[in-house]
């Protein structure tokens, strides 16, 4: 590989950040027992390789070689930090001795690094709003910035949040582990959630100019597949089928142009049957040990969904009665706003704008720009014309992902 070119290995250095980054961060954690010390070592791994690989050529196993690059940094560190005298070289020395050159071994750890990873941030000793800010920063590598838009708040609230977290886990000791089959329960929930904000990040990110991070989303899959191999819970096969049947649209999200398409309007030749297949088949093992919840009744829907030709086959009475369901266990007005598209859908867009209406009236979604999108296409479908602008430009003003800009200025556009 040293007769690469230049723009090659930047290329090939650039590919491996995106993909493998976060997985190195992980077992770099687990090596040096310390976040900020690990994402350091990760900055200066992927530095002294952008410096090597030039003129040594990319090594046969990029992850390795950076997750070794990495712990040789910190122990280096660790021994020049002179502020820290004798203890500095007794940590360093404790390091390595610990956790020796990892080399070609860590293929076969670094799965669970990355499971430990999502365990420790959604320790129970830190509060939720910590755990979903620390998961979505270290395991998935959003900025704070990114997570503060999706929290509706400032980044230095955020960041203030992921550091109080790191103390509590530094100085609680918390354990970087799975823990033991008798903790799932208290900690089960916290890991489906966090791993679906991933996937949702993914699938319908919060800002910027792509309609879909599929970095994200496939990372939240990859993460469900490996909490299934330890934990064959029905509602772990309920996200993964949820994830999955999403995630089987992607292609037919955007037209050839880049524009946003909604679902009715999508081309479901474009979506892919092994995911279909694969989705809706853990959809019946979930519900064949009848514990389900909210992740597996929303993965019926979506299963509903893909049995469909078009969006006027879709049996909307199945999807409304399981959203009858889904409000049984979750009665939030996210929950209310979907099942009001399935009514109208069902009953006529008069119907649907009523339960709009009314959770406009409550004020519980003020700030969510889906609910006046909604409620523009609903008047527009009954020829309200002035209110679907008006419902519209509100919509406009709440949202920052540019590719749902342009799809709402365009319905304003066309309404006059």
């Amino acid at each position: 590989m040293a007769d690469n070119s230049l723009h090659e290995v930047r290329e090939t250095l650039d590919a491996v950040y995106r993909a493998e980054s976060r997985r190195i961060l992980a077992t770099l954690i687990r090596l040096l027992g310390d976040f900020d010390a690990a994402e350091e070592a990760l900055q200066e791994a992927f530095t002294a390789a952008a410096e090597r690989w030039d003129a040594e050529g990319v090594p046969a196993n990029p992850r390795a070689w950076l997750i070794s690059t990495g712990r040789f940094k910190a122990i280096d560190k660790l021994r020049r930090e002179l502020r820290f005298d004798s203890d500095s070289g007794g940590m360093a020395d404790r390091v390595a001795a610990e956790n020796p050159d990892p080399g070609e071994e860590i293929d076969k750890r670094i799965n669970d690094d990355e499971l430990r990873l999502i365990f420790t941030c959604c320790h129970p000793a830190l509060p939720p709003e910590a755990q979903i800010a620390l998961t979505l920063r270290e395991v998935c590598g959003l900025t704070t910035e990114e997570i503060a838009r999706s929290f509706l708040t400032s980044a230095p609230t955020i960041a203030q949040r992921i550091v109080r977290a790191k103390v509590k886990i530094r100085e609680g000791r918390i354990p970087y582990e799975v823990p033991p089959a008798k903790e799932f329960p208290e900690r089960l929930d916290a890991v489906l959630h966090v791993i679906y904000l991933v996937f949702n990040e993914g699938y319908s990110p919060t800002s910027g100019e792509a309609v879909t991070r599929e970095e994200l989303s496939l990372e939240a899959i990859r993460l469900g597949r490996l909490l299934l191999e330890i934990l064959p819970d029905p509602e772990v096969m309920g996200l993964l089928a949820l994830m999955l049947l999403q995630e089987s649209r992607r292609a037919a999200r955007t037209s050839a142009k880049g524009e946003m398409m909604l679902l009715g309007d999508q081309d479901r030749r474009l979506w892919d049957p092994e995911k279909i297949k694969e989705g809706v088949g853990l959809v019946s093992r979930a519900f064949a040990q009848r514990r389900f919840g909210t992740y597996t009744l929303q993965a019926a829907i979506a299963a509903t969904h893909s049995r469909a030709q078009s969006e006027t086959e879709t049996d909307w009475k199945e999807i409304v009665g399981l959203y009858n369901l889904l409000l049984r266990i979750v009665p939030s007005p996210v929950v209310r706003l979907n099942r009001a598209v399935a009514v109208a859908m069902m009953d006529g867009p008069a119907e649907g704008l009523a339960i709009v209406d009314s959770l406009v009236a409550e004020g519980e979604l003020a700030d969510y720009h889906l609910l006046y999108s909604i409620k523009g296409e609903l008047c527009r479908r009954l020829g309200r014309k002035e209110e679907a602008i008006e419902a519209y430009k509100k919509s406009l003003a709440l949202t920052n992902l540019g590719p749902e800009r342009r799809f709402i200025e365009k319905k304003i556009k066309e309404l006059g």
